[in-house]
C-alpha cells in the first residue's frame, strides 16, 4: 500500500501559531491514513459499514468483530492497541496489540462468574500440575466454590519456565516417542496441505493456515517463511507461550522480509474464534493430548475448515505417558483419576483417536491415523 500526503502552503506569511496548527493537522491526517491502512490489512468493510477481520469472530457467539485502533503510529516502534467489539453485543469487547497478540480468550468485560483461571498465576499453575491427583482434586473442589479455576493439562503450559524451555530441550525430547523432528514434521504437514493450498492459488484466492497450540512458534515461523501461505494465524491458550513466540518472531529476519500476514491470537481451541468454513489448513503439533475438551475442540476444527480443508496433527499414544498415569492412579489411592484432573489426555489406541475424529464430523474415508516410532501419532 502506498500512501501519499500532499499539502500546499500559502506563499503569504501567516502567524507562527497557524503554521503549527497546519503541521498538527497534517500529522493528524497522516496518522488517520496510516491507521486506516493497518485496518485495511487486517480487516475489511462489512455490509453493516464497520471494519471487520474476514476471519475473526466472537468465540462464544460467532458474531463478527468490529476493529478499531489506538496507540502510537508515527515516530514510534511501539505497537498499536486493537479493540474488537462484537457486532451484536457492544459489551463484549476484546483487546490486543499489533506487537504481541490479539486476546480472544475472553472479553475484557467478562468476569466469568467471578472465576479466575490458575493460568493467570503461572507459578501456581506449574506447582499444582506436579502435585498428586488427590491434591489436584481438592483444589478443584475448593475452586468450585471459589474464584479459582484449575485444569492441569491446560495450566502447565502457562508457566513461563515451560515456555522458556520448550525449544531449549523440551520439544527435542519428543524424539524418544518417535517424533521425526520439527523440520521433517513441517515437511509432512506442508505436503499434506498442498492440494488445498494449490487449489486456492490456482483460483486466485488467498489461503489461510492456522497453527493451533503454537507454543513458542516452532512451526509458525516455518509456515510464515515458507512462502506457501498468504496468512498464518498462530493460536495458543498461554500468554507466556505467545509472548515467547512473539520474541522469537521479532528475532527472525526472514519473517521481517516475508509477505505473509502473520497474526498471533490467544484463544481456547474448544471455542475457536474463526468463522465457519474459513480455514484452508489447520495444524496442531504435539497438542491434542493437552486439550481438556477434546471432543468439542475437534468439532470446532471441523467447523472452521473450508469444504476440502485439511487438518494435520501430531500427538502421543497413551502408552508414552504410562508412568505418569500409573503415578496418578497410585497417588489417588489406586482409583482412576477424573479426566479433568489428568496431566494429559491418554489416547489408548489409534482406533480411539479415529473415533474422536469421526464423531467430530470428519469423513471415515478421509481420516488417516499413523503411528511413528514408539508412540508418535500423526
Amino acid at each position: 500500500t502506498t500512501l501519499s500526503v500532499t499539502s500546499t502552503l500559502s506563499s503569504t506569511a501567516e502567524p507562527l501559531v497557524e503554521v503549527n496548527n497546519d503541521a498538527d493537522e497534517q500529522k493528524k491526517q497522516k496518522r488517520q491514513q496510516l491507521k486506516q491502512a493497518l485496518l485495511g490489512k487486517i480487516g475489511s468493510p462489512s455490509s453493516n459499514n464497520f471494519i471487520s477481520d474476514p476471519l475473526l469472530v466472537d468465540p462464544m457467539t460467532k458474531e463478527p468483530l468490529s476493529l478499531s485502533l489506538k496507540g502510537p503510529i508515527l515516530g514510534s516502534n511501539a505497537g498499536v492497541r486493537l479493540t474488537l467489539k462484537s457486532a451484536s453485543d457492544s459489551e463484549r469487547v476484546f483487546e490486543g496489540r499489533s506487537d504481541s497478540y490479539i486476546n480472544l480468550l475472553e472479553p475484557i468485560s467478562d468476569d466469568k462468574d467471578g472465576k479466575t483461571s490458575v493460568s493467570t498465576s503461572p507459578i501456581l499453575a506449574s506447582l499444582l500440575t506436579l502435585t498428586p491427583p488427590p491434591v489436584r482434586s481438592l483444589v478443584a473442589n475448593i475452586s468450585s466454590n471459589s474464584d479459582l479455576e484449575y485444569i492441569p493439562m491446560r495450566d502447565l503450559f502457562t508457566d513461563p519456565s515451560v515456555s522458556f524451555a520448550y525449544e531449549r530441550g523440551w520439544r527435542q525430547g519428543f524424539a524418544a516417542a518417535g517424533f521425526p523432528g520439527a523440520d521433517k514434521e513441517f515437511d509432512l504437514a506442508k505436503e499434506y496441505f498442498a492440494p488445498v493450498i494449490d487449489k486456492k492459488r490456482s483460483s486466485g484466492e488467498n489461503n489461510v493456515v492456522v497453527d493451533m497450540s503454537c507454543a513458542t512458534g516452532l512451526f509458525t515461523r516455518r509456515f510464515t517463511t515458507s512462502g506457501e501461505y498468504d496468512r498464518v494465524i498462530a493460536c495458543d491458550y498461554s500468554d507466556s507461550m505467545l509472548t515467547e513466540a512473539r520474541r522469537r518472531i521479532r528475532a527472525d529476519s526472514d519473517i521481517a522480509s516475508s509477505n505473509t500476514q502473520l497474526d498471533l491470537v490467544r484463544c481456547d481451541v474448544a471455542k475457536i474464534p474463526f468463522k465457519s468454513d474459513s480455514i484452508d489448513a489447520f495444524h496442531a503439533g504435539a497438542a491434542m493430548h493437552c486439550w481438556p475438551e477434546i471432543e468439542e475442540s475437534l468439532k470446532e476444527i471441523h467447523r472452521v475448515l473450508v469444504p476440502g480443508g485439511r487438518y494435520f496433527a501430531s500427538t502421543f499414544l497413551g502408552t508414552y505417558f504410562q508412568n505418569v498415569a500409573n503415578l496418578e492412579k497410585t497417588s489417588n489411592g489406586g482409583s482412576d483419576v477424573e479426566p479433568s484432573m489428568q496431566a494429559f489426555q491418554y489416547f489408548p489406541t489409534v482406533e480411539g483417536l479415529r473415533d474422536l475424529l469421526l464423531n467430530a464430523g470428519f469423513d471415515d474415508d478421509k481420516v488417516d491415523v499413523e503411528v511413528i516410532g514408539a508412540a508418535c501419532v500423526i
